[in-house]
């Protein structure tokens, strides 16, 4: 069965290698993120990549990645295919706010490959490390659960997603006995606290529990998404109160689906540590998670040799 792995990596900025976070090498041969997420892909399953850039950094994209990335899946059988994020790519009779720079955020960004997806698939960002877990939970429930608008999600362990370096904004789960998800609260400022030798989290002075599951936009969704995705973008812009900064999330959508009885979303648990360079000293924390996954054998130094 065909299944997609979407790569969210329109942020990426024009200049390459000066401190572009989602092309720092964190691997021993200079691997960056995306080639541990395409690699865990590619092992769990998923036989085509789909990446979502901008046209204007397609070509030195392609350079440093795509084309390695391309031959890389052409020897195993994975399709690669490409779409284009743009800020003018607007719903009917919807003109470019005067002024506006900044991107239309997640939920635009899979509308610009819903001609590339025609079968169930995952969404990822391109700057997470997310660990083997997700991709091979995900990619089992696409194939045998995930149909109309019946989707599931990687849920992570919010102590194994924060950050030694300051706080961060985490989409809190709410979750039924049955462990489908109820909501996402976005909660900002969520720090790492020890009390009484006890490892905890809290958020603006607020404990959470820090085995609470959060959403890292590891998303499992099917095709049927994609026409409900593009009637919300239009409904996004009837109720525009910011048309400079306003935008049009994943998370944000799904969860008003949610509150409307549309959609249904498994919680899948991962335990795995998810990696990210939210600050720049995080960076070099990722380096040494990643030395001390293969010296547990997690991945080879070689990293695709073993697929």
């Amino acid at each position: 069965m065909k299944t997609s792995l979407v790569i969210m990596a329109a942020g990426i900025g024009s200049r390459f290698g000066g401190g572009i976070k989602q092309l720092a090498p964190i691997g021993p041969c200079g691997e960056i993120i995306m080639d541990y997420s395409i690699h865990d892909a590619i092992k769990a399953g998923f036989n085509k990549i789909v990446f979502i850039i901008r046209k204007d950094i397609e070509k030195d994209f392609r350079e440093v990645i795509g084309d390695r990335i391309e031959k890389l899946c052409a020897r195993k059988g994975v399709e690669v295919a490409y779409a284009f994020q743009s800020l003018e790519d607007l719903p009917a009779g919807v003109s470019l706010p005067a002024g506006r720079t900044k991107p239309w955020g997640t939920g635009q960004a899979i509308l610009a490959a819903k001609d590339v997806i025609n079968e169930p698939f995952a969404v990822i960002n391109a700057d997470d490390y997310y660990g083997k877990t997700a991709y091979t939970v995900v990619h089992d429930a696409l194939v045998s659960s995930c149909e109309g608008m019946n989707f599931c999600m990687a849920g992570f362990i919010l102590k194994n997603t924060l950050s030694d370096n300051g706080g961060v904004t985490r989409g809190v789960c709410k979750v039924d006995d049955r462990a489908y998800l109820t909501d996402v609260v976005e909660t900002s400022d969520i720090v790492k606290t020890c009390e009484n030798g006890v490892a905890g989290a809290a958020s603006n002075g607020a404990a959470i529990d820090p085995e609470s599951y959060v959403s890292m936009n590891f998303w499992g969704l099917t095709p049927d998404f994609l026409p409900v995705l593009e009637n919300g973008f239009t409904d996004f812009f009837k109720d525009l109160s910011n048309p400079l900064k306003g935008e049009y999330l994943l998370p944000i959508f799904i969860g008003q689906l949610l509150r409307e009885g549309k959609v249904s979303v498994k919680v899948l648990e991962t335990k795995d540590t998810w990696f990210g360079v939210t600050y720049a000293q995080d960076k070099q924390a990722v380096i040494d998670a990643m030395r001390g996954l293969i010296a547990e054998g997690v991945y080879e130094k070689d990293l695709f040799s073993d697929l």
